[in-house]
């Protein structure tokens, strides 16, 4: 089991003497337990300049904090007391020593969502999978190095649904003198959209797990932690952006929220999208953007060259696909420009103003959808090339849907038929060990903790995207698929119609891969890979499996660690690792995020 004396061995293992935050700070060696499993072969070439990268801490105490959106107010799980949580800043070659102790009943884990980790895999984050979580009144050090990185990222929780309050921004700036390869802004704006419940989000998402149905929707969309003026009770609690004319803004954009893809747009304002996921794109106009939970978009947005005499919203609401109930609101902030210094202050007020709306899509736009993932491109260049694998050594399929659970015995369940809802990856259902599975490898304690035998492709084939199959029920089991060190791997995530066809957003943790191809209809492996991008396919972290379609994706498995794969919101989730020189790629799909997967 994860115990308490594991944790703290862990932690001690990471935690190094506090250095002060100085220039000419240099790289410490790898933890000694890492060194047990990194063959000379795995090291790698990351080392930044030492003149330049320093060590950055942070102090994290996860407590609780009164907190009142909607006119209500609940004692609820933050970082600080903060809601959104503090932001991280580093560059490129920084090291991070992030400490974070727990105040709270809750166990807990953070995951540093998007970062590479590279050899540090005992960083991630993700409870029973690289760590056992930090438990009441203990604490665990997060060590890592931002390695050829650069643009926004954030953290949140990685345990349950704690998610939903503990969450912040990551900005990671080029390392001094690198310019970005855009105009450079003339002000930086993070912008992160969440969920506000009235409820407890731990209550809800438990009594989901106990009925084996849908987990209750949100009460609000937020951004920057408020929820707008479109909700009751909340024209208060509403995020300004205050803008003078004729400049250029460079707005940090992340999906926090737990469950849905949102629509963005400002009324009247076009932005132009230069980063996604930390990773440079093409340059493109959009008057609308779409963002899948866990994802980050940098935009630039250029004012009006006078002042306007209006506010403008700043809107979001969800993209939805599935036939589950979700959130159907809309968050708003307003874009509002400064006055002149020739008006009179005393003589203008913003409540005369006309306060413009945009034109968001359709609910379920897939058509907007598709067309605007299709416009994202790496940029490819010399000094940011597009390390795009052109021969595969290893190709997998995988099947990505709901399916059913029985209903346990003197129970009544409120899924399909009386039976529970199941996410599952090629109809196998993920059991949540009560041993890390990095632990359980280390100490060569697998044995009964994990199986390397999952299936690389669906035991049964069917015709994944039309009519589905009567029996829909799953296997369960914590499998995992090995690859070697250095495996080019080529992925297809295949959409199913099994209890209704929905979008996955898919996230890889440890690793960036390229977006090669995607489309509707069941995969065609005879016609469909002769139209893959790779030249300059998008690099991101995290994607959606479109609803009814499918996405290809590749990268190279040159990561020593285990590092998940996994769907956000929590629905159907998977895992991807590598240790000693091997990988150990699998997928999970537990109860937990089944039920999230039918909000």
């Amino acid at each position: 089991m994860c115990q308490k004396r594991v944790a703290s061995f862990f932690s001690s293992l990471l935690q190094k003497k506090k250095h002060t935050r100085k220039m000419g700070a240099s790289l410490l060696p790898p933890p000694a337990f890492l060194a047990v499993f990194l063959f000379s072969f795995v090291t790698l070439s990351f080392n930044p300049e030492p003149a330049l990268a320093i060590n950055r801490h942070y102090k994290f105490d996860v407590m609780l904090q009164n907190v009142t959106r909607l006119c209500h107010t609940k004692s609820m799980v933050t970082v600080n007391g903060k809601f959104p949580g503090p932001r991280i800043v580093a560059r490129e070659g920084d090291r991070l020593v992030i400490r974070v102790v727990n105040h709270v009943q809750n166990n807990i884990s953070i995951h540093w969502h998007g970062i590479r980790q590279l050899r540090s895999g005992w960083a991630d984050g993700p409870a029973y999978v690289t760590q056992c979580p930090i438990q009441t009144g203990q604490s665990y050090v997060y060590n890592y190095t931002i390695v050829g990185q650069r643009g926004t990222l954030w953290w949140h929780a990685h345990i349950s649904w704690l998610r939903s309050t503990l969450y912040g921004p990551i900005i990671l700036l080029p390392k001094r003198g690198t310019p970005y390869p855009f105009a450079k802004p003339y002000k930086e704006v993070p912008i992160i959209f969440g969920e506000w419940f009235n409820a407890d989000p731990e209550a809800i998402i438990s009594q989901a797990m106990q009925t084996g149905g849908g987990p209750n929707v949100s009460d609000a969309y937020t951004i920057n932690g408020l929820p707008g003026p479109l909700y009751n009770c909340s024209a208060k609690d509403t995020f300004k952006l205050k803008v003078k004319p004729g400049k250029t803004y460079l707005l940090r954009m992340i999906n926090a929220a737990l469950n849905d893809e949102l629509f963005f747009s400002i009324a009247n304002h076009t932005v132009t999208v230069v980063d996604v996921d930390a990773v440079y794109v093409k340059p493109f106009e959009a008057e609308t953007l779409l963002i899948t939970p866990g994802q980050t978009t940098n935009v630039l947005l250029k004012t009006k060259p006078d002042y306007p005499n209006a506010q403008f919203f700043m809107s979001a609401r969800p993209y939805a696909t599935g036939q589950g109930t979700f959130d159907n609101s809309t968050v708003a902030g307003i874009l509002e420009y400064e006055v002149p210094n020739k008006t009179s202050q005393s003589n203008h007020s913003t409540k005369n103003l006309p306060l413009y709306k945009p034109n968001l899509p359709p609910l379920n736009d897939t058509s907007f959808a598709t067309n605007f993932s299709s416009k994202l491109r790496s940029l490819a260049s010399a000094d940011f090339p597009a390390n795009v694998p052109q021969k595969v050594d290893r190709q997998f399929f995988f099947t990505v849907g709901l399916g059913t659970n029985p209903c346990s015995k003197n129970q009544t369940c409120q899924g399909p038929n009386g039976t529970r809802f199941a996410a599952s990856v090629n109809n196998i259902s993920f059991v949540m060990p009560t041993t890390a599975l990095l632990q359980a490898h280390h100490f060569g304690q697998s044995k009964g903790v994990y199986s390397p035998y999952f299936p690389i492709s669906p035991l049964i084939p069917f015709n994944y995207t039309g009519t589905p199959p009567n029996n829909t029920m799953v296997s369960n089991g914590t499998k995992l698929v090995v690859l070697p060190f250095n495996t080019s791997v080529e992925l297809i995530m295949q959409d199913t119609s099994i209890l209704g066809a929905e979008s996955h957003p898919l996230h890889l943790h440890g690793f960036n891969f390229f977006v090669v191809g995607q489309g509707f209809g069941n995969f065609d492996p005879s016609k469909d890979p002769a139209n893959f991008n790779l030249v300059d396919p998008v690099e991101r972290n995290t994607v959606g499996v479109p609803s009814g379609g499918w996405v290809a994706i590749r990268f190279l498995a040159d990561n020593p660690g285990w590092c998940m794969v996994h769907a956000l919101p929590s629905r159907s989730a998977h895992k991807l690792g590598l240790e000693d020189g091997l990988g150990c790629l699998g997928w999970k799909a537990s109860q937990s995020e089944a039920a999230s997967s039918t909000s």
